[in-house]
């Protein structure tokens, strides 16, 4: 009875709360988030008072003969409360109709617990029992009642937890599903440790002897199912978490042909502060499309309207949907732009450009009738990724304008 089946348990879930913590302090008002929080606590408490080494110990020092008994089936009673408020806030739904279910629950286990503690100090348990309490005192008055007590409350839960979670799991898909399922398979567990329970009382009910069902069986089941059920409720959470980790490295990827293309043009590439390759995706993502927009700046004196609507009717000519086409076209306006920079190392067309922006007011600047005038999302910088590195209309506009001279330049500054 070292109470290591307790209490690798109990410890998994305070790892599991204290990660938690911090976003629990930044957003207390979060329902869902209390709810997860509150669970993880309720569980770990249980398992800890439920070792037969913490029992003892409770009895001893509070001095009360058996009083870790009704202190553990009132955490076992808060615990299924929670579970099932859980289920509420994590279904979601109208807010006042989330909150009024919650309250329910969280009223009619409270008088559930208030009942448990009555019902102890009714009853008279003077010989101490650390792993057979409830068959051993399965025919005592008011201590016959309490036990009852907790294992129907614990009985409402589990039906009701698995009900609410498989008719959940038939309107969803994905990750859920599958979290929910696994929720679903721990309360199983879960309701073979009351029927385990249940059996081993009513056999002393009867006059026989089953006790092992309660004190060996039960213990084992309870702890399985709960374990079960913690990685149903944290399985969607860590598998989505890991999707949008995967979706934004991805991004990143995907925006490499054009940060490449772009880089050289960006004042930040060479000489800012880059970010180690550990740093969040998302800063990773940001960082590359502040480069991406850079470069797009620095660019704006070389864009030819005439370029993109060229590659756009030849896109469209070629079976691309309009939205792929306007990348395409914005691609190859891009690549274009850079190979005109490039061919223009002594920057006339920017002195003509700096020219026009101090003209009177009714004269545009190139930026002002640039198509990129606009901020783009990173989803149309995707696709303009992607339009450099696979698309025939963007290769032909770069084949097109690789051997353009200095001398066209010339004549546009002129």
């Amino acid at each position: 009875m070292d109470g290591s089946s307790y209490y690798i348990p109990a410890v998994a879930m305070t790892a599991a709360l204290m990660v938690k913590a911090p976003a629990l302090s930044r957003s207390w008002r979060d329902p869902l988030l209390r709810s997860v929080c509150t669970l993880m606590a309720l569980a770990g408490l249980v398992f800890f008072f439920a070792a037969p080494p913490t029992i003892g110990e409770v009895n001893d020092v509070i001095g009360i003969t058996n009083v870790s008994a009704p202190l553990v089936y009132c955490l076992l009673s808060a615990f299924s409360a929670a579970c099932l408020v859980l289920i509420v806030n994590w279904r979601g739904g109208p807010p006042e109709s989330t909150r009024r279910v919650s309250r329910r629950w969280i009223i009619g286990y409270s008088v559930v617990i208030v009942a448990l503690v009555v019902l102890f100090v009714l009853g008279d348990a003077p010989v101490e029992r650390l792993v057979d309490f409830d068959t051993y005192y399965a025919n005592e008055p008011f201590v016959r009642e309490m036990i009852v007590l907790y294992l129907a409350a614990l009985t409402v839960s589990g039906v009701g937890m698995s009900v609410m979670c498989g008719r959940w799991a038939l309107q969803v898909q994905g990750w859920l599903r599958a979290g929910l399922l696994i929720i679903v398979a721990g309360y199983l567990f879960n309701i073979a440790y009351l029927t385990t329970k249940f059996t081993a009382v009513i056999a002393r009910w009867n006059g026989a002897n089953l006790d092992y069902l309660s004190s060996d069986a039960a213990p084992v089941l309870a702890s399985t199912g709960v374990q079960i059920s913690a990685i149903g409720f944290c399985f969607p959470l860590a598998c989505q978490r890991v999707g949008d980790t995967w979706s934004t490295w991805s991004t990143y990827r995907r925006l490499g042909p054009l940060w490449h293309e772009l880089k050289p043009l960006s004042p930040h590439a060479a000489h800012g502060v880059r970010m180690s390759w550990w740093s969040p995706a998302e800063l990773q993502v940001t960082q590359r499309e502040s480069d991406i927009h850079d470069g797009m700046l620095s660019l704006y004196p070389y864009f030819d309207t005439a370029v993109r609507a060229s590659a756009y009717d030849a896109a469209l000519a070629a079976g691309s949907d309009p939205a792929q086409a306007q990348a395409e076209a914005d691609a190859a306006m891009v690549t274009a732009a850079v190979r005109a920079r490039a061919a223009d190392p002594d920057g006339r067309v920017i002195d003509s450009a700096e020219a026009a922006a101090n003209a009177p007011a009714s004269a545009p600047s190139p930026a002002a009738a640039s198509p990129f005038r606009s901020t783009e999302g990173p989803r149309d910088l995707v696709r303009m990724s992607i339009a450099l590195r696979q698309s025939p209309v963007v290769a032909a506009a770069r084949g097109q304008y690789a051997t353009r001279s200095e001398s066209d330049f010339h004549e546009r500054t002129n």
